[in-house]
């Protein structure tokens, strides 16, 4: 596909861009989103209406050139149309994860200063009323759902019907001042303020200039071409960098359309419905989708159990010699893909975290065209990609047209950190120089990762340079690399590798559920929650075979020989995971410091009380003991809680 691009110096900011397309082809279809189950279309003109509608109506809610305002939305058209007009009155967007806890929004809107927010609905209407006082700076709320609204009073409430309509008026007033505000904004202008994942504390915000955005954008796009006929189905978080990327950055260069879902939990029918030629999902996606697969079979006829066995061992096969096989395609893998909505599928990517091998490998199988890509917010996301005809599961790819990388402090082995330039990196952090001298340096970012070229001129990615550890032996692993090659299991949810300065590897799992306990319910296995069922000595032995799986495919000093259950799922909410979820370590060390002890204290169990909270405020009290599993050692029988 032969890529063509429109003049950035002319269309410099992504409302310029959009205008220009609706002026172009207005009546080309740029949206889609189901909702009651209808695809509901929306052409370039529709889009741009409605931006500066928007626009013009947060100008007059008071909203002035240079101003944060946020977004509190999960992906749908709306949130689109906000980040537009935003950035068309010369305005700093700021996009929120929905599903983040109260504080985490507090921190973020008082940091930021943000006097408007756009919502979505009641939900997260609920969650700024009840902040309060909390968020001083917050004069205007806009909800684009009206449902349920009706009982509310607040005089911050602003209905985005209403500021339509007050767009219109000031349009019908000024027909030319929306064309004015274009005008005025640059493309050096900061237009994007992007979270970072928050790993180790509050994330910052990343800076990023509407017009060299753009330009990264093309870059990708030069690597990785889409077009006007093409298809993608929204479905990552918008504040995610990639999101922006091919959510709303991307579409307005090359005009593929975006589907937006009706609901996360419709994602994998609405995905088939459409039947895209693009896809990004974030790894713990593609891992709960080669789960998702494994667990149907569990529940399938011993006929198809056999037809998938032997499909996926002759797709594998010919995976290591470098072909497709055409037996296993028809037996198997085009009706899989199909059923999964990945028959159009002209490439697919995963960024944000490490994608395990064995998961990789699985979906190349498939027949997915799934390459890895990487970067970081700061990059304006990916600035490296596979290429078609030139992917490797254990790299991350070359670097896109334009892009410079370097090893800094290379070891014998030519590991180093991992840093980059190119004209679309961030402009800085947000109120924070400091971070931004440490991070950006003489035109460099530096990734705080650690990583090499291999021979083909690829770059492979290891792991956070300070997340590598060490045990007292002197071995040292990639805890990234290991979790990742045990989420590859259906049975396991979330994993954390231990064994920094101890005297062996262990890891703490957490089941994945959904799987588990259908596992279970066909076995005949009784069980009432998750920390029930994580107990259960069938599980256990369950689990111990998917850990002694992946220590087969692992160096002697580098295999795991003490773990444990964990009685609940790691989560975001508790600050245990990022909204990417990346595990936070230095949380998990000090919330289980006592589990860890116990681990390396030899003990054969661990006895737990605690109280963990819900999203909704109630909390559960739960009283438990915990097997701790030594590889290698007879089974203990497991005490009961006293």
């Amino acid at each position: 596909m032969s890529q063509q691009f429109p003049d950035f110096t002319v269309h410099d900011t992504l409302p310029k861009l959009l205008a220009h397309n609706a002026a172009i082809h207005g009546s080309e279809v740029a949206l889609r989103e189901k909702e009651f189950g209808i695809w509901n279309e929306f052409t370039w003109s529709d889009y741009n209406d409605r931006v500066r509608e928007m626009a013009l109506g947060l100008i007059s809610l008071g909203v002035a050139r240079g101003e944060v305002v946020a977004i509190l939305s999960k992906n749908r058209p709306e949130a689109l149309y906000g980040e537009i007009a935003i950035h068309a009155l010369g305005g700093l967007s700021l996009a929120i994860y929905q599903d983040a806890m109260s504080s985490e929004v507090a921190y973020l809107l008082n940091y930021a200063g943000a006097h408007v927010v756009l919502c979505e609905d009641e939900e997260q209407v609920d969650k700024l009323l009840e902040l309060g006082d909390d968020i001083p700076t917050v004069r205007t709320i806009v909800y684009a759902d009206p449902r349920g609204m009706r009982k509310y009073d607040d005089p911050r409430l602003k209905d985005l019907a209403e500021v339509y309509e007050l767009g219109r008026a000031l349009h019908g007033r000024e027909p030319d001042r929306y064309a004015r505000e274009l005008a005025a904004g640059k493309g050096d202008d900061v237009a994007i303020l992007c979270t970072t994942s928050g790993t180790t504390s509050n994330p910052k915000m990343a800076m990023l200039q509407g017009g060299r955005f753009l330009e990264h954008c093309a870059r990708y796009l030069m690597a990785d071409p889409k077009g006007p006929t093409d298809d993608y189905v929204s479905v990552l978080p918008m504040p995610w960098i990639m999101e922006q990327i091919y959510a709303v950055a991307q579409p307005l260069i090359c005009r593929i359309r975006v589907n937006f879902v009706e609901e996360p939990e419709t994602m994998m029918a609405d995905l088939r419905e459409i039947g895209p030629s693009f896809v990004l999902l974030a790894p713990r996606v593609w891992e709960q989708i080669a789960a998702d697969v494994r667990a149907r079979m569990m529940e399938s006829t011993p006929l198809k159990n056999a037809l998938y066995d032997f499909g996926m061992k002759r797709a594998l096969k010919a995976l290591e010699q470098g072909r497709r096989s055409k037996l296993a395609d028809f037996v198997l893998l085009r009706a899989l893909r199909d059923r999964l909505g990945f028959s159009n599928l002209k490439s697919a990517a995963t960024g944000g975290a490490a994608l395990g091998p064995d998961t990789f490998k699985f979906f190349q199988a498939l027949g997915v065209p799934l390459r890895q890509i990487y970067g970081q917010t700061e990059t304006a996301g990916a600035y490296t990609v596979h290429l078609a005809d030139d992917v490797d599961m254990n790299t991350v790819g070359k670097p896109f047209p334009g892009v410079e990388i370097r090893i800094v402090a290379p070891d014998e082995n030519g590991v180093g950190e991992i840093v980059a330039r190119h004209d679309g990196l961030m402009a800085g952090y947000y109120k924070n120089e400091k971070a931004t001298v440490e991070d950006l340096r003489d035109g460099w970012m530096y990734s705080g990762d650690a990583g090499y070229f291999d021979k083909k001129g690829h770059l492979v990615v290891i792991d956070r340079i300070k997340d590598i550890a060490e045990t007292a032996n002197r071995v040292r692993f990639s805890p990234q690399f290991i979790e990742n090659k045990l989420k590859f299991s259906s049975f396991i949810g979330e994993c954390v590798v231990l064994g920094n300065q101890k005297p062996f590897i262990s890891a703490i799992l957490c089941i994945r559920y959904s799987v588990v306990s259908k596992w279970a319910e066909q076995r005949g296995i009784a069980f009432t929650t998750y920390t029930d069922l994580s107990a259960r000595a069938d599980v256990y032995d369950l689990l111990r075979q998917e850990v002694e799986r992946v220590n087969e495919t692992l160096p002697e000093a580098q295999r795991i020989r003490r773990f444990l259950l964990l009685y609940k799922e790691l989560d975001a909410d508790d600050g245990e995971l990022t909204r990417t979820r990346k595990v936070r370590r230095n949380v998990i060390n000090e919330r289980y410091g006592r589990i860890i002890d116990a681990i390396y204290d030899g003990r054969d169990d661990i006895d737990i009380d605690t109280t963990i909270t819900f999203q909704d405020g109630k909390q559960a009290r739960i009283q438990t003991v915990l097997r701790i599993v030594d590889l290698g050692a007879p089974v203990v029988p497991l005490r009961k809680a006293s």
